[in-house]
């Protein structure tokens, strides 16, 4: 299979005619090697127009994917990283949202729920050369405090409700993009910190998985 070839047919035929514009994220998306960041036997539906199983479920984890390319993409263009920006990527499964994010943004921190997907990443990460990118292991919905503040957070995943502790490590001024998921139903929104308050809107219809730590809870009835 021609990688390069399938990498510049999914910016032109998945990612640009959604409406991004950004030069930078569209070379980010063409240049960087999506299938690297899949496992060997799935190399071929690296560039697929949908999710794809990244990191196959455990014992002590639920299967991860990283998002459809169009959604990642389409984030990012809302969110609009600056070179300047201290980034926070949760979830990110193998580590290609993260390794967009380097070549977009100052400085990277991305977290992962284990040590053992947090190495896995590390070493993918160092492959393909993103070198301003530290990877944490921990809670995905507790974010990495001990780094904040950050001018740009993105939730690899869908959450079930505002990620309010999330949204308290943003700078002034800082963005955060998720999807929020309702039943089946996900809407890619955009959160923005000003002062001591954040205000959010919604962008899309966007498909994506709950991310461990932020499913649905259960609902009592009486």
């Amino acid at each position: 299979m021609n990688f390069a070839t399938a990498r510049l047919h999914m910016v032109e035929s998945q990612i640009r005619p959604n409406g991004v514009r950004d030069p930078l994220i569209l070379d980010a998306f063409a240049s960087l090697p999506r299938e690297l960041f899949v496992p060997e036997q799935r190399q071929h539906l690296a560039y697929i127009d949908e999710g794809v199983l990244a990191v196959e479920a455990a014992a002590d984890e639920p299967a991860r994917y990283l998002l459809q390319p169009m959604v990642l993409a389409r984030l990012l263009e809302a969110a609009e990283p600056r070179r300047e920006d201290h980034v926070l990527d949760v979830g990110g499964a193998t580590g290609y949202g993260a390794a967009i994010l380097s070549r977009l943004a100052a400085k990277v921190d991305a977290l992962e729920t284990s040590a053992a997907l947090a190495e896995a990443m590390r070493k993918r990460l160092s492959f393909v050369g993103a070198s301003n990118v530290d990877v944490h292991a921990g809670p995905l919905e507790k974010g990495v405090p001990s780094k904040k503040p950050f001018d740009l957070i993105v939730v690899n995943g869908a959450v079930a409700d505002e990620p309010k502790t999330l949204l308290e490590q943003l700078a002034d001024g800082g963005r955060l993009v998720a999807v929020v998921r309702k039943g089946w139903l996900g809407r890619a929104w955009l959160y923005e910190k000003s002062g001591d308050s954040v205000s959010g809107r919604p962008l899309f219809d966007a498909p994506a998985d709950y991310l461990p730590g932020f499913e649905p809870q259960p609902q009592f009835t009486f």
